[in-house]
């Protein structure tokens, strides 16, 4: 059996991608990632083959955040057919003899995989990380950047049928038209055609629930975890061992435009809290602010080793490092940026396990504020109990369903 796996996005796309390609490769299948070219050494590392697609993606959202001239096409039609056409162009060469195609992420990158897996002929899949990407009558749909959710409309359903009026008017024709190209028919509703009618959602239950009754036909898998055995680098084990669990700050995969602001409002709350700071550097480059022994900062790391060892974690609300957290029964601090960001940090204080920050700009006043929350002896209680409910086996789960569909036709 052999599946081919596409995502165009940052590391929180990839990494569960990465959990399901060992999944179905320890039940025999031969499988391939489709993704940017910055992932090329993390599939490396667990021997699955990168088939890398566009140019980095770290560079393209850098370049947007600081504002940089980039390569990407002015008008957002143009930018769906580059999208389209690029991931096309990669999909269908692997997905020819192959017998399914998995995908997630953006939809004109999914349309040109499931365009790819039509011509080849095979099963296509999508996948969700979390449930308000997928309509329901139990959630709205996120709000697309110029398109605000309008405030008189508390139906869901309402809103997720203008949420397809708007994805067809900025995507389907320029989708339609590349289909048309390829010799494919055009499809009437470009969101219900990428998602499907059964679509897979790779979140855990105990923080995520999907919620029935439902017009989708959703799978919820648990989410797709790879288990993480790396020592952590000799220098940090010295730091943790020097003192009580500091608090970890980082926003993973997320430039960030004020990063030595960021630093030194992360260090100077932290530090009023009475506890020591350990930075991610991540793509926002975060940084020292000074050369005193109660800060640390470290590059790419064994999250779910590391999180077992602090107070607290403060981070983006990716949803990776958001189950990797309460996996390990660490409090959060959500400071949301984008997409699917928020939604996570709603979850965490709903769930009394953390706090959702004011606003996507960390201050010192605005992280005290959350910490006062997050280090409270009530959320950390709760923080760990959490952490038994959450399960591991979501990747194995989705390999064993996905190959089983596959082998049925």
């Amino acid at each position: 059996m052999r599946v081919v796996l596409l995502t165009y996005g940052s590391r929180g796309d990839v990494e569960p991608m990465a959990g399901l390609a060992l999944a179905l490769r320890e039940l025999g299948a031969e499988v391939r990632v489709c993704a940017p070219p910055d992932f090329e050494e993390l599939l490396a590392g667990i021997g699955v083959p990168l088939v890398p697609i566009g140019p980095s993606v770290r560079a393209l959202a850098t370049d947007a955040l600081t504002g940089k001239p980039t390569k990407l096409p002015p008008t957002m039609a143009e930018r769906a057919a580059g999208l389209f056409d690029s991931v096309y162009e990669t999909v269908a060469p692997v997905a020819a003899g192959s017998d399914l195609v998995v995908a997630t992420g953006l939809l004109p990158a999914a349309a040109g995989a499931r365009a790819a897996a039509e011509k080849a002929g095979v099963p296509y899949a999508f996948v969700s990380y979390f449930p308000s990407y997928l309509p329901s009558p139990h959630h709205p749909p996120l709000a697309f950047p110029g398109h605000p959710l309008p405030a008189d409309v508390t139906d869901n359903r309402v809103l997720w049928d203008q949420n397809a009026e708007i994805l067809n008017e900025l995507f389907g024709g320029a989708v339609n038209a590349q289909r048309a190209q390829l010799g494919l028919p055009p499809v009437p509703d470009l969101r219900d055609h990428v998602l499907t009618d059964r679509p897979l959602l790779a979140a855990d239950p105990a923080l995520s629930p999907w919620q029935e009754p439902a017009d989708l036909d959703v799978v919820q898998t648990g989410a797709w975890i790879r288990t993480d055995a790396r020592p952590l680098p000799e220098d940090l084990e010295k730091f943790l061992a020097a003192g009580a669990p500091p608090v970890y700050v980082g926003f993973g995969s997320m430039p960030l435009r004020d990063a030595a602001d960021v630093s030194r409002a992360a260090v100077e709350a932290v530090r009023a809290r009475g506890r020591r700071v350990l930075l991610g550097r991540g793509w926002a480059d975060l940084a020292l602010i000074d050369g005193a022994d109660d800060c640390f900062v470290v590059g790419e790391v064994n999250q779910q080793e590391l999180f077992r060892r602090v107070a607290a974690v403060a981070h983006h609300g990716g949803a990776g490092t958001t189950t990797t957290a309460a996996r390990a029964g660490a409090p959060q601090v959500v400071v949301a940026q984008m997409a699917d960001q928020p939604y996570w940090a709603g979850r965490i204080a709903e769930l009394g396990i953390g706090a959702a920050h004011d606003g996507p700009t960390p201050t010192y006043a605005s992280l005290t504020a959350a910490l006062t929350v997050a280090l409270a002896p009530e959320t950390r209680e709760r923080a760990r109990s959490l952490a038994a409910e959450v399960r591991t086996d979501g990747a194995t789960v989705a390999a064993k369903l996905l190959l089983e569909e596959a082998a049925a036709g």
